[in-house]
């Protein structure tokens, strides 16, 4: 499960500049999180049992301080919760409240049982895959950017052993610390520590080449769910965290992915403006817009349509 967090060398000037290539997963896969990944499994296990063995007690508690209390009559059930009367008096005091409160924490029990629980088997599936969910996305970009072009090259996951129990053993080991120091990590053979990050540069070169550009043909306020855009734009927004965008009437945009009624792309700015100041991207209405007649007749809404429904 490796960081891919790289350094790439050039030469410049016969002086070597170092540049560093950001990753998104530098924070979450570093050698600190890695080495409690094992605690964070051993925690997702005993939370859902204790919650279990809590649930179990609240609902024998509830049972054996209500059965004392039913009555049964002719068409009628009554609960009788004021048991302070009965011979011999109850060990702990049981009343509305107390029933109350039992019951909630009954919830809470449960609830916490089935997220925690939910978390463990996701746990376990990126452990026996040795990838997250962000790096199955890298690996099914990959394959279709070959199948696209038709290239003569097949990529490997560089991380996947082949093996479930191998990619089990690299977390699980008798020390209790896992294989890799964060940075390094064990590899496939036939790959090597920056085939992962090499794929993704070539990724990012073939966006920029397939992007497509756009003109602001109407201004859009940046809502989520556009009332004003049509009623397929404001069903069909995209379910993504990613932020939406401001546009104005003449302003360009370069497009590289899409749905049927949004698409996805940065801000073309001006040099001054841009001058300190982070790149402008997100979803927009494509109804807003219009394909520059300079660009070719590609589309990328199919590429985007299957990353985001």
């Amino acid at each position: 499960m490796p960081c891919l967090l790289v350094l790439a060398l050039s030469l410049v000037g016969g002086n070597r500049k170092i540049l560093r290539i950001a990753c998104i997963f530098s924070i979450v896969k570093s050698a600190r999180r890695t080495r409690h990944h094992v605690h964070i499994i051993a925690e997702s296990v005993t939370a859902p049992l204790g919650c279990t063995h809590a649930a179990f007690i609240f609902v024998m508690t509830m049972y054996t301080q209500l059965y004392n209390r039913l009555s049964f009559g002719w068409n009628t059930v009554k609960i009788d919760m004021s048991a302070a009367r009965r011979d011999p008096p109850p060990i702990v005091p049981f009343g509305l409240a107390a029933f109350a409160a039992t019951l909630f924490a009954l919830g809470l029990a449960l609830g916490t049982t089935i997220a925690v629980g939910m978390l463990f088997f996701i746990q376990i599936k990126i452990i026996l895959r040795n990838k997250t969910s962000i790096e199955s996305w890298i690996e099914e970009k990959a394959k279709d950017r070959i199948q696209y072009y038709q290239l003569d090259e097949v990529f490997l996951f560089p991380y996947d052993m082949g093996s479930k129990w191998k990619n089990f053993k690299q977390v699980f080991t008798w020390s209790g610390v896992p294989e890799g120091d964060g940075l390094e990590w064990p590899i496939r053979e036939g790959c090597h520590q920056y085939s992962l990050t090499i794929e993704q540069l070539k990724q990012k070169a073939d966006k920029r080449v397939r992007s497509v550009r756009y003109k602001v043909i109407e201004d859009y306020s940046g809502a989520c769910c556009p009332l004003n855009r049509g009623i397929r734009t404001f069903f069909t927004s995209p379910c993504t965290e990613e932020p939406r965008i401001q546009l104005q009437k003449g302003e360009f945009i370069l497009a590289t992915r899409g749905l049927r009624y949004w698409l996805y792309g940065d801000k073309i700015l001006d040099d001054s403006f841009v001058e300190g100041t982070s790149r402008v991207r997100g979803w927009f209405p494509r109804n807003c817009v219009e394909k520059c007649p300079c660009d070719g007749e590609s589309d990328p809404a199919p590429e985007g349509e299957k990353k985001n429904r």
